[in-house]
């Protein structure tokens, strides 16, 4: 399995991004999909996941209304669309894929089984 990440990149604050994650060796359509971030020194925290077995989607309450997680079964792809992002948001952002007993529900998300090497968003002036 490799996901592969991309889209990242510097913005201001108040810009876009839209990042992709890239599936092979496994199809999205039966694992829950996360994305996590991770600032250097720091914890790496989830911040949203699509449910696998409703699709339901779910955000942390710092980019809740910011960020939509979102995949393309067809194209084997995960994207997160990043809105009026905040110098806070520099991090690496790494995508992840969950089978049972993978947790992906409320705000958190754990029990991951692949990971992405990840990309880094900078948001500065």
């Amino acid at each position: 399995v490799q996901l592969v990440e991309s889209g990242g990149g510097l913005v201001q604050p108040g810009g876009s991004l839209r990042l992709s994650c890239a599936a092979s060796g496994i199809t999205l359509d039966g694992v829950h999909i996360a994305w996590f971030r991770q600032v250097p020194g720091k914890k790496r925290e989830g911040i949203s996941c699509i449910n696998k077995y409703d699709g339901e989607t779910f955000y942390v309450d710092i980019v809740k209304g910011r960020f939509t997680i979102s995949v393309d079964n067809t194209k084997n792809m995960a994207y997160l669309q990043m809105n009026n992002l905040k110098p806070e948001d520099t991090a690496v952002y790494s995508c992840a894929l969950g089978r049972f007993p993978a947790h992906c529900s409320g705000v958190l998300y754990y029990g991951m089984n692949y990971y992405g090497n990840g990309t880094l968003v900078t948001v500065s002036s």
